[in-house]
Formats: structure tokens, sequence, C-alpha cells
């Protein structure tokens, strides 16, 4: 049973769970219609748009999931920056996805880090065990991973209460007219492609900062590229990639955003930097990881 307080007024409660729990709207919806979302104060049964005021406590229940069935561990190499007793920092490889799904059910991050550290199948959450955040699956980089129930839950709160800062390196063909900024642009599911996100009128506030580090000339046609330092300030699926789209800026490398580079074998996304209190000491964390050697590769080749 993970509690919550409500620390502003939500104008919805399912809006307010989803964000706070790091989950998907319609998840926090499920759960609320099966009442297992329940308040101090409200004496009736909660609704997805029922109100949320400042202070109000709920009590969130989540149930096990074995829809996936059992996740099976995989020998797969992957880099732990740190551990300890309640949480794992690693170094994602590009090409490996995080966690299983219908139709990808092996060879990802989970299986590899249930083969490597067993009791994170003990955490209550099956199918996902330990993942409270993702990279996609050709983004390399910083990921914190839970080990126990306790962390978890903390965890997902610190994610959606927006206390971790995430920060990225890309290459980006061309350069946006401004150097630095924030962008800001709404992001929901592609009207035309389910599997893609785009910025949409109506969709879930998206904000992105960004700096350009610097700009040169590709080797091949002379068109520019960049190399820029993103911080998150929301969470949405594909958000970095989508943004710089948007901008007609789209990452190297990534084919589904319209950078055209078929012949490349990742998207040229990492993640950088990642801080965070620790969810059971609350002692501050950082921790940096330098681009790879598959990342400075394609600077060398193709830009330099």
């Amino acid at each position: 049973m993970i509690e919550i307080t409500a620390n502003r007024n939500v104008d919805r409660l399912d809006v307010f769970i989803a964000e706070i729990l790091n989950i998907t709207r319609s998840r926090a919806t499920a759960l609320i219609k099966k009442q297992h979302v329940m308040s101090d104060s409200a004496h009736k049964i909660l609704k997805p748009s029922s109100s949320v005021f400042e202070g109000d406590v709920f009590h969130v229940e989540i149930p096990l999931s074995n829809n996936l069935g059992a996740i099976i561990p995989e020998n797969i190499d992957f880099d732990v920056v740190y551990e300890d007793m309640n949480i794992l920092v690693i170094n994602k490889p590009s090409g490996l996805v995080v966690h299983p799904a219908p139709g990808n059910r092996e060879h990802t991050l989970v299986n590899a880090i249930l083969f490597r550290y067993p009791d994170v199948r003990l955490i209550s959450q099956r199918s996902r065990p330990g993942i409270v955040h993702r990279l996609d699956a050709g983004t390399s980089g910083l990921m914190v991973v839970a080990r126990t129930d306790e962390a978890m839950v903390s965890l997902q709160k610190l994610f959606g209460e927006h206390k971790v800062n995430k920060q990225y390196i890309a290459l980006i063909h061309g350069r946006p007219e401004r150097s630095e900024g924030i962008i800001s642009a709404p992001i929901d599911r592609d009207p035309d492609n389910a599997t893609k996100r785009c910025v949409i009128e109506g969709g879930r506030p998206a904000m992105t900062g960004y700096k350009v580090l610097w700009t040169r000339n590709r080797k091949t046609d002379s068109k520019k590229v960049s190399m820029v330092l993103c911080k998150l300030f929301t969470g949405r699926t594909h958000q970095i990639r989508v943004h710089f789209s948007a901008l007609n800026c789209p990452l190297i490398g990534d084919i589904s955003y319209g950078a055209g580079d078929e012949g490349l074998k990742r998207v040229y996304l990492h993640s950088w930097k990642l801080e965070f209190p620790h969810p059971i000491t609350n002692i501050p964390m950082k921790f940096i990881q330098h681009i790879g050697a598959d990342f400075t590769e394609y600077i060398k080749n193709y830009v330099i």
C-alpha cells in the first residue's frame, strides 16, 4: 500500500495519481475504478474525475501483475555504476530493451537484472520488477533500478514529484535557431501511428531544456550536425526525440522521427547525468556517465 499526500490542488484524481506514481493515465484510471485508490477524507467511492485538494491523503494498492508470465533470467552484459541493498544505478547499452512486453518477453534489461540480482524478483510489481523509469531501446546511459519494494515506492514518488535531475547528450541534424532554451510543447500518441508520439494540441504537457554545445559540418554532405545537452523537466515517452523532430532537428539515427539515417545502428541519445536523493537515506546521489565508444566513433568518422 502506497500513501500519497497531495501537495497542491489538481482538477482530476487520475491525472494526479499518474503523475505522482509515474504511470500512464489509463493505468491510474483503472486503479481508481477498481477501488485500489482510497482517501482518508472522502466518504464516497472515488472517481477518476474526483478533485484533489492540497493535504488530501490517498492510499494506493498496486495489485500484482502476472500477465507476462514468468520472466526468465538471462546472462546479458551491462555495466553497474553503483549498487547497495536498495538500488542499482546502471549504464544501459544502446540496443537493449528495458523490460518485457507482449511479443518481446526475452533479452531485456529486466531479464539481465534478474540473472545478476535474483532478489529483485521479490518486488511486488512482477512484470517490471525494479523499473521506475525507462530509456528507449536505442538510448544508452544511466538508469536507477529499485531492489526493494520500499525503494521502488520511494523512487516512483521522487520521479512523480520531479525531484530527479535527468540530463542527456544528443546529436541532432542541423542547429536550433536559439543556442539554448526550453522546448515547451504538449506530447501525445500520434493519431496516425500508435507506436509513435507527436507534438499535438491537447496532449500532455512536456518541457525539455537544451543547450547547443557545438555545431560542425558533416564530412559526407557538409550539412550541420550539433551536439546538445538536454534536461528533462517532464518524462513523456520519446520526449527528446519528439521535441527536436518538431524543431526540424531530428536526432541522428532516429528514423522513426524523420532523421532518414537508415544505415546507422542506433539513435545518438545518451543519459549522461542522473541526480536524486537516495530513496531510503535521502542522501544526495549524483552520477555522470560519459558517452561510449560507438557514440564517439560516429563523431570521429562523420563529423570531425
